[in-house]
């Protein structure tokens, strides 16, 4: 038997739901709905609430890939286990409060957001219900383990620590010989933090920093330093076409450095220009 997906009680569809509406907000540059946005966020999934531990459950299963299929079984009985340890009564009262807030502060309509992995999600969403015939149950834990085995795409985000940050302080300097700017100190800053709150003030800072520097890409290329240089006008269009890319892409060493140059280029044009 077949059942039918409530995916307003699928936390971690709500929660990248939430990470779109954010980004589509502050990409219409519309402030109010941005703040009602981050504001669910911050209070429904806060590390110390039900809704975040349930939403990691999820995310040890729809982030991992590339896995052998033993490590796969093992990190699916685990979230299993770790979801149906919650306290069901607490994780279904958290959910009703999430959905009323979304519905008053945001509009019903926030659930027909579209999510690129959102039948990965609904998969889950099955596989941690007490619903399902123990065949279909099998049957959709074999399908997302064949999942988890994918090899995973080279931009998948890693763990980062100090260390790495430190290393990318380093290669920036060597190759620019040059102090971070505030802006870059701000990124990497958030950059440091973002494992603390589910990446949550990374992914939003991203957003608004790519799309300011989008928002000066013409100024940038009018100006007579890069007008006079051919050679530098073309290499200006390339960074913006990275920048354009990264809107979509998950975080990476790559991107990271994308920007950072992209600010120290920025810096450069319209401070160092005369």
């Amino acid at each position: 038997m077949k059942i039918k997906h409530n995916k307003k009680r699928n936390t971690a569809f709500v929660f990248e739901a939430l990470i779109k509406e954010i980004t589509i907000a502050i990409l219409k540059e519309n402030s109010e709905r941005r703040d009602a946005a981050i504001a669910i966020v911050k209070e429904h999934f806060s590390p110390d609430t039900i809704l975040f531990r349930h939403l990691q459950c999820y995310r040890s299963l729809y982030e991992n890939q590339n896995l052998s299929q033993e490590t796969s079984e093992k990190i699916l009985k685990e979230a299993k286990l770790a979801s149906r340890l919650l306290d069901k009564e607490g994780l279904f009262k958290s959910q009703t409060e999430l959905i009323k807030d979304v519905n008053k502060e945001l509009t019903p309509k926030f659930f027909n957001n579209f999510v690129p992995n959102y039948k990965t999600l609904a998969t889950i969403d099955q596989i941690f219900s007490d619903k399902l015939s123990p065949s279909a149950c099998v049957m959709l834990e074999g399908q997302l383990t064949d999942m988890m085995c994918q090899e995973s795409d080279p931009t998948e985000n890693a763990p980062v620590d100090d260390v790495v940050v430190s290393s990318f302080v380093n290669r920036f300097n060597t190759k620019y010989d040059t102090e971070l700017l505030e802006n870059q100190k701000t990124l990497l800053n958030n950059y440091i933090s973002a494992f603390s709150d589910n990446a949550l003030s990374l992914k939003m800072f991203l957003v608004q920093e790519i799309t300011r520097l989008r928002a000066r890409k013409q100024d940038m290329c009018n100006s007579p330093e890069i007008l006079k240089d051919a050679d530098m006008l073309q290499k200006t269009e390339q960074v913006f076409e990275k920048l354009e890319a990264y809107q979509s892409s998950p975080i990476t060493d790559d991107m990271i450095l994308a920007i950072l140059r992209t600010q120290q280029l920025e810096q450069e044009i319209f401070e160092n220009g005369d």
